[in-house]
């Protein structure tokens, strides 16, 4: 039986966990992309303890006992933590074995996973944004596009009429024509009433998905917008709660789930919704906004899960910054595809971490 040992974390642009057995194994893994340090002092404090001694191979068991143990204490900057060392044993697990991780979550159900480009911006003209998806589609061949539109949590603050989101919806449909899927990301920006206005207006333009319309905590005010349109609507990136996933799906309250791996608690925690939308019959579709390791874990997740269909979220932005591991994915002919390598199938550059700020916690 493995023992794990050591649990470190590396904190650059993101925050790398790395766990160690006393056999000899290792895995990586990452926190969520954001507060990196803060949530490596929360990992250290309060998430270790529960794993250390442990053996790796309970890791959906250990992520749970984690959970519960830390009842009093639950919120973002815990789950964010829990990610990190999940994910890391996810990759250990892989690599124990000579399998990728989407074989130890079940298989090979997809080949190639379809993409979306996703557009982050809410500072362009509409002009602006229909030539950068326009060229983004042109070089990599996405079959759909995401745009940004109201304002983050905006309790209505972008005009109606005369605002960058109804000049935007329309312009990039009759720029980009009736073959691409298209989408729109509120971010919490309208009230209900607003946002079905907006998504009406987006279905007059034949958009396939309305995500966040209202903020994320507003689970009535989800339902009441999704009761009341056609297009679909998407909740879920901002979750951290399994058991708060699980009522947005009983509820009805969402047409498609977007749980977040990095934000929930890990691939244990992610696969638990996942499973869950398939048993109700909605699509999870699960967020990740930028290419640091999150989109490698969400791409396992969907290479191997019955109910992560549609296309899936590939950002469009400068991700430069995260070019911390290799091979570093990039999107072909709107497509992903994962190599059969172990683990995570990636390699961390050693130079990132011995530049990081590391921090250890050992058995000892």
């Amino acid at each position: 039986m493995s023992k794990i040992i050591s649990i470190e974390t590396f904190c650059g642009p993101v925050c790398i966990v790395r766990v160690r057995t006393d056999d000899g194994l290792e895995g990586y893994g990452q926190t969520a992309h954001s507060e990196g340090e803060l949530t490596a002092q929360v990992l250290h404090r309060l998430v270790a303890q529960h794993y250390l001694g442990r053996d790796p191979i309970n890791v959906v068991a250990l992520a749970d006992a984690c959970a519960r143990a830390s009842y009093k204490i639950w919120g973002s900057l815990l789950f964010r933590a829990l990610a990190g060392v999940d994910t890391a044993l996810w990759d250990l697990l892989g690599k124990a074995a000579g399998r990728p991780v989407y074989e130890l979550l079940g298989g090979k159900l997809r080949d190639r996973i379809p993409l979306y480009g996703s557009a982050m911006r809410r500072d362009t003209t509409p002009e602006e944004e229909v030539e950068r998806l326009g060229g983004a589609v042109a070089e990599h061949g996405f079959g759909g596009v995401k745009i940004k539109i109201g304002e983050r949590i905006g309790r209505d603050g972008e005009p109606y009429l005369g605002g960058r989101s109804t000049a935007l919806i329309p312009a990039l449909r009759e720029a980009l024509g009736d073959q691409l899927d298209l989408s729109a990301d509120g971010n919490g920006a309208y009230s209900p009433g607003q946002a079905i206005r907006v998504g009406r207006l987006m279905e007059d333009h034949g958009y396939c998905h309305f995500e966040e319309p209202v903020a994320f905590w507003e689970h009535e005010n989800t339902k009441q917008v999704a009761d009341a349109l056609d297009i679909p609507v998407a909740v879920g990136e901002q979750e951290f709660s399994v058991e708060s996933m699980r009522r947005l799906i009983n509820d009805r309250a969402v047409d498609i789930i977007q749980p977040d791996v990095c934000y929930l608690g890990g691939v244990s925690r992610a696969m638990q919704v996942a499973q869950l939308a398939d048993l109700a019959g909605i699509p999870c579709i699960p967020h990740s906004s930028g290419r640091s390791l999150t989109a490698i874990f969400t791409a396992h997740l969907v290479t191997a899960l019955p109910a992560c269909t549609g296309r899936h979220e590939w950002t469009i932005e400068d991700v430069s910054r995260m070019r911390f591991y290799e091979p570093f994915p990039v999107a072909v002919d709107g497509h992903l595809e994962l190599s059969e390598r172990p683990g995570w199938g990636v390699d961390i550059d050693p130079d990132l971490l011995k530049s990081a700020t590391h921090q250890i916690s050992t058995l000892d």
